[in-house]
């Protein structure tokens, strides 16, 4: 039996997430795909397009929309905004305009960490909370979140998706994207712990991962720490330690700053999470300035791992339609 769909995409510097999603809000089809952003806007366009029209050519039914998950400040019916030079030529692109001319369809971006969280608001974790901060772990550090029950937005696009851009040590060496040092971005995302681990094996640390390391750097990244860490390795277990006291500190800041009832986490880094949650909470209950004195915070893992952006877009998108916000 056919049905009517959306498609959603999150779209990362190498990957495309890309979930199908039918008008009851099932997931028809979800996997990943090459982004090629990288090579620039004009490439990811091309993977996009080409992505879509695979999944239309393979479904019955009516393709109702498109939903985009990005990086950065994202103009619902532009694209990419400001992110200073992350991704080539990306800010500015007018790629929701180009995908609406292409699939005469409807075609809605955002932040994808408030997209996580709007996610997890509408069918996850969230569902029943109305004050909730989401953190998402993976090449940088995105975030989205729900005061009194309302997603945060402003007209300069950028209420709730700061946290990452925090300044958690200003003496650090490592400058974010925002050209502060010592943000949540260079200390806490997947990406930090990595660069952490390769710079103590190139300063001669032993580990088990050194022999990898000089073979090719680029081929020590987060899983295979992860797994050194469970394995009982002494530098990856020093830097994740390192790691997990940033990450509280980071999860401190945003509860001081909006005071939720649950914290969130998701992203990549959370498939390690058998190896930082527990000393990340215990953390936190420890330093934050919170009322009723010795209640502890909620931090939870998302269910929906990598997908939960994608799945944001999808469904806040059949919102916008459902409310006839958009034409």
């Amino acid at each position: 039996m056919s049905q009517n769909y959306i498609v959603a995409l999150d779209a990362g510097g190498t990957r495309l997430k890309v979930v199908v999603v039918g008008e009851d809000q099932r997931i028809l089809r979800s996997f990943h795909s090459a982004s090629n952003a990288h090579h620039g806007a004009p490439a990811l366009m091309d993977a996009i397009a080409k992505t879509v029209e695979d999944i239309r050519s393979n479904f019955d039914g009516a393709m109702l929309g498109i939903g985009l998950s990005l990086s950065g400040v994202i103009d619902p019916d532009k694209g990419v905004v400001y992110l200073p030079g992350k991704f080539k030529m990306l800010e500015g692109f007018p790629l929701v305009e180009k995908l609406k001319a292409l699939f005469k369809v409807p075609v809605i971006a955002d932040n994808d960490g408030r997209l996580a969280v709007y996610a997890e608001k509408s069918i996850g974790l969230a569902r029943d909370k109305d004050w909730v901060v989401g953190l998402t772990l993976g090449t940088g550090v995105g975030s989205g979140v729900v005061v009194d029950g309302r997603l945060l937005t402003n007209r300069f696009l950028q209420f709730g998706v700061q946290i990452g851009h925090l300044i958690l040590n200003s003496s650090s060496q490592l400058r974010c994207l925002t050209g502060n040092y010592g943000t949540g971005e260079t200390l806490c995302s997947a990406t930090a712990l990595v660069l952490q681990v390769r710079g103590a094996i190139q300063r001669g640390i032993p580990s088990i991962l050194s022999d990898a390391y000089f073979a090719n750097p680029i081929s020590v990244d987060f899983e295979k720490i992860a797994d050194a860490c469970r394995k009982g390795d002494d530098v990856c277990l020093r830097e994740m330690e390192s790691w997990s006291d940033n990450l509280a500190n980071l999860i401190v800041n945003a509860v001081h700053a909006y005071a939720p009832e649950l914290i969130i986490l998701g992203g990549g880094a959370t498939l390690a999470a058998d190896l930082f949650l527990t000393k990340v909470r215990e953390k936190v209950d420890r330093q934050v300035f919170r009322y009723p004195i010795g209640e502890p915070v909620a931090i939870e893992i998302s269910r929906m791992q990598e997908y939960a952006s994608a799945l944001g877009a999808a469904l806040f998108l059949r919102h916008v339609l459902s409310d006839g916000a958009k034409d």
